[in-house]
């Protein structure tokens, strides 16, 4: 049975506010490159809950960008989102992943400035999501 819309979008925000919150625990401890990597995610979420909240049954793929796109069409507003997607994808891989970056391991790489300014990119979607599914 195919979950109602709204639930299942409800189910996917919850999630990208949950990782959101993580990533802020991780950037107040230190842990900066595992919060950019949280902010990827929670926005990654908050458009999949969008999609779902439009009557997706399946959402496939990581890219913020990519997930973002085919939403302009139903809710314009979130084009405005456009360039904090590309800089939240950056983190997907890099945040994880020695070989992702040219020398050094991401925990050391990445900064609290980076993971400070994921956070504020990442909270615009998850507030933007959780509009949308709010007035539906």
């Amino acid at each position: 049975m195919k979950p109602h819309p709204r639930a299942e979008a409800e189910r996917w925000l919850a999630q990208a506010r949950s990782d959101l919150g993580f990533a802020e625990v991780g950037r107040d401890a230190g842990y900066h490159a595992q919060a950019c990597f949280m902010c990827q995610q929670a926005a990654e979420k908050a458009c999949k809950a969008v999609h779902y909240l439009g009557g997706a049954r399946f959402v496939l793929g990581h890219s913020v960008v990519e997930l973002l796109a085919p939403l302009f069409a139903r809710h314009a507003q979130l084009a405005g989102l456009v360039d904090a997607a590309r800089q939240l994808d950056q983190y997907y891989v890099p945040t994880r992943y020695p070989n992702g970056l040219p020398g050094g391991v991401p925990a050391d790489v990445f900064t609290r400035g980076q993971a400070e300014e994921a956070v504020a990119l990442a909270r615009r979607f998850v507030e933007a999501a959780g509009a949308l599914v709010a007035a539906a």
